[in-house]
């Protein structure tokens, strides 16, 4: 038993001084010139090795300070650098016949720079280009396009994502750093599995699962891919896409399916919106909205289809269609938005975002919303048109009735409305919103407890209201009403504002002020209107005491 022990221990020892040795023997740097010339027509760039190492335990060679040139047309820096590239080979056929087969890449803390076009070229694209470029042009196959690697990762990598040649939000880069990638069996002609994933700005993480390939050897971009999506707390304002003066923020999350043929690219998932904020202005949003889609994507033309939308929030759902452009600067959007009989107060959370705040103590309580919306232009500049229509509405905590009665043409209208809420039977507008604000126009509200008020509402990009108001009020108050448009109608043929009172909001939607429109109200009376708008307002407010009951005369 011991004879074959002491061999044994002696093969073991031989090979240890073989592994102890080798590294000395075969100098592995005299392959510089042949892997980087292999690799540089294999990728159709230029790469650099600083020195190589011989790697015994690991089973390949290590070498250090890579670098990969970038397309010219982009940029002259680096397209990716590496601290190490380990590249694992069959040690026989290096040993015995000091051939250099690879079989694996890993790249250790690469850092890559990945550049788009205003017309949505990446530079990645041209990757492989070297493979093509030495296809034969009949029959046969190519050395460049039987290049396989069984196994391919990167480990701990970062990524600068901007935008070539500058213009838009895109020029700003976005960094993704802890990028991990890992596939297999690796090559030209066949489908390879793959796992991507990696943080993104703003401690956000996405995920990547699936197959790709054949590899595109024209354009890495066009690639085939079938895979699995999943993005964690993506922060909007964080990623850089947008600029920051559109006031866009919020956290999104996703999962989805994509498919790709290299020309066209099939994607079914769903969003996850929270604390989501659309205007300058506006406040994160105190609810979630979900968003379940399908489009299918031109990779080529870099326009796609929203072929299917749903949006979620509570109850309320609202649908969309429309399509979308990625080529240029700025993405651009063209979508239908319809919701019918949405349930107003699941839609109060979300009215902060937009930069509407209920005055301290008011919720919306009941309603229903129809709203036919056309969403147009670049992300960082939409605008949002169309009309919209609340019936049976309730205000509650706020009586817009005492609200009025502070102002004397009102004076009565406070005790005659009753109670500390708003009944509003409906409410109907067309709605305009773009980067300057938010404007209602043909604003038409009726409540029964006043009458029913028209006009033009104005909220700017900061918040502050502008709305000219008029007020047609009901019963025995709109005789009253009447009877006050004579006396603003005086010296001229027309009555004032179609018979109502005009008044004026400013403020903010959260704090507004009421105050009368001496203007409005003065309208008809000539000249020497302008002159004495007090005296307007005390007439007008005695008229309307006398008229709602007082037993003697009006003054």
């Amino acid at each position: 038993m011991k004879k074959p022990l002491l061999v044994l221990g002696g093969v073991v020892a031989v090979l240890l001084v073989v592994i102890l040795i080798l590294p000395f023997a075969i100098d592995v740097n005299k392959f510089k010139p042949t892997l980087e010339t292999d690799i540089s027509k294999g990728l159709g760039r230029q790469i650099q090795i600083g020195t190589i190492e011989l790697s015994i335990f690991s089973g390949g060679v290590t070498l250090n300070d890579v670098s990969i040139a970038d397309d010219p047309a982009f940029s002259h820096a680096p397209f990716l650098t590496a601290k190490q590239l380990t590249v694992g080979v069959s040690l026989l056929p290096l040993i015995f016949s000091q051939k250099l087969v690879v079989r694996s890449f890993t790249v250790i803390e690469p850092e890559v720079t990945l550049l788009r076009t205003p017309a949505g070229v990446w530079n990645f694209s041209s990757l492989g280009a070297g493979a093509a470029k030495s296809a034969p042009k009949s029959g046969g196959t190519s050395a460049a396009t039987d290049i396989s690697v069984e196994k391919l990762a990167i480990t701990n990598g970062r990524i600068t994502l901007g935008t070539a040649g500058g213009g838009g939000a895109r020029s700003k880069p976005q960094i993704y750093e802890n990028l991990d990638f890992e596939a297999s069996d690796i090559s030209y002609t066949t489908q390879f599995p793959f796992h991507f994933s990696a943080k993104t700005p703003g401690n956000g993480a996405v995920k990547l699962d699936g197959k790709a390939g054949p590899v595109d050897a024209a354009d890495a971009s066009l690639t085939p891919l079938e895979a699995k999506i999943s993005v964690d707390h993506l922060d909007v304002a964080a990623t850089g896409f947008v600029e920051p003066s559109t006031g866009l923020a919020g956290l999104i999350g996703f999962t989805g399916d994509l498919n790709s043929d290299g020309h066209q690219m099939i994607s079914k998932g769903a969003v996850k919106a929270e604390k989501i904020k659309l205007v300058p202005a506006g406040e994160p949003a105190s609810v979630i909205v979900n968003v379940d889609y399908d489009t299918s994507y031109d990779l080529k033309h870099q326009t796609g289809v929203l072929k299917m939308g749903e949006v979620h929030i509570g109850k309320a759902v609202a649908h969309l269609s429309g399509s979308f452009d990625l080529a240029g600067a700025e993405t651009t959007l063209q979508i239908k938005m319809n919701g019918k009989a949405m349930s107003v107060p699941d839609l109060e959370g979300i009215l902060p975002a937009l930069g509407v705040k209920l005055p301290p103590g008011s919720k919306l309580e009941s309603g229903t919303l129809d709203a036919d919306l056309a969403i147009n232009g670049p992300v960082n500049k939409l605008t949002i048109t169309g009309p919209i229509n609340l019936a049976n509405g309730k205000l509650a905590g706020f009586n817009l009735g005492s609200k009025l009665g502070a102002l004397g043409p009102f004076a009565k209208l406070a005790g005659a409305a009753g109670g500390s809420n708003t009944e509003i039977q409906t409410l109907s507008a067309d709605l305009h919103m773009d980067p300057d604000g938010m404007h209602a126009q043909n604003l038409n509200v009726v409540v029964p407890s006043i009458g029913s008020i028209t006009g033009d509402g104005n909220m700017d990009a900061g918040g502050k209201l502008d709305c000219k108001m008029n007020a047609k009020l009901a019963g025995s108050l709109g005789s009253a009403m009447g009877a006050m448009s004579d006396i603003a109608a005086f010296g001229n043929n027309k009555k004032s504002q179609a018979g109502g009172i005009p008044f004026k909001i400013e403020g903010t939607t959260s704090a507004p002020i009421f105050l009368p429109d001496m203007s409005g109200m003065a309208g008809g009376l000539g000249k020497d209107a302008a002159k004495a708008p007090i005296n307007a307002a005390s007439e007008a407010t005695g008229l309307v005491g006398g008229l709602l009951g007082k037993k003697k005369k009006s003054q």
